[in-house]
């Protein structure tokens, strides 16, 4: 074996071994990417096993329809017009109550995060409050505004408030503080600070916050359905358990499912679009 300390030094073959190396470069960051097919060829499969198993009588299908029993449910309520009045209800019910709550939400939020006296004040309430299920309150709410829409309104804008008020304080707090520091240091204004600085620092928590909120007005609002009201995708998928119609039962988990799909992907797209910067 060559020794390499016997080398001289200078000589083309001294050259040659301490010649630097090229190195894989390692700094890409953490950035995951999913693959563009694989959550829908998994989906596809799961359904396929399952209406296999459905098909060859593995399963009861009164406890679990076939998927084809769900899709033929799903065609039937859409020709009758069942699905789209139940849906309106339920759509019109999350977007009022999403929209009151976000908003107020945003407006606490940026208070406690920006203001002593308001983080003192609002903390304290945020922490009582937050941890009682707002569904608990319905009953309450029905006593002070009737029955009508308003309490299922108001138990989706309670819950989605005070999600939206914790992502906002602490995408507020996560933001760099020698960042707000510097700006000061040029004798930036207030309203300026937080608009170019504060605003896209706390922006990824807030829309990561919007993700939370939206599953939980449907939450809400399935549940708020189920207890009192006549129409909606809660009241119809009630009704369907009541008489044993897991077929329709099962159609409105996939609406509901489907729902939540196109919510979520609304918020992708929001996201693509306001944080391109990152």
């Amino acid at each position: 074996m060559l020794d390499r300390s016997k080398i001289p030094a200078g000589s083309p073959q001294a050259d040659l071994n301490s010649a630097p190396r090229p190195v894989a470069f390692r700094g890409e960051g953490f950035a995951p990417k999913a693959g563009r097919y694989a959550g829908w060829i998994a989906l596809v499969l799961a359904i396929g096993l399952w209406q296999l198993a459905g098909s060859a009588g593995w399963v009861n299908p009164l406890f679990l329809p076939t998927p084809s029993a769900i899709a033929r449910a799903i065609y039937q309520l859409a020709l009758s017009g069942a699905l789209w009045q139940h849906l309106s209800y339920s759509i019109m019910r999350i977007g009022t109550g999403w929209i009151l709550g976000t908003i107020a939400g945003v407006i606490v939020g940026f208070a406690v995060g920006l203001s002593s006296l308001a983080r003192g004040i609002g903390i304290t309430f945020i922490s009582a409050l937050f941890p009682i299920p707002k569904i608990a309150l319905l009953p309450l709410l029905i006593l002070w505004l009737g029955i009508g829409e308003e309490p299922k309104i108001a138990t989706i804008a309670l819950g989605v408030f005070f999600s939206t008020a914790i992502s906002v304080y602490s995408g507020v707090d996560a933001v760099p503080r020698n960042l707000i520091r510097m700006a000061q240091s040029f004798n930036v204004p207030f309203h300026a600070i937080v608009r170019r600085v504060i605003w896209p620092g706390a922006l990824p928590s807030i829309l990561a916050g919007f993700r939370i909120t939206a599953s939980v007005a449907l939450l809400l609002v399935v549940s708020a359905e189920m207890i009192g009201a006549e129409f909606g995708i809660g009241a119809f998928v009630l009704q369907a358990g009541n008489l044993m119609q897991t077929d329709q039962l099962l159609a409105g988990v996939v609406i509901l499912s489907l729902f939540g799909l196109a919510v979520g992907r609304l918020i992708n797209l929001l996201e693509t679009r306001l944080l391109h910067w990152r």
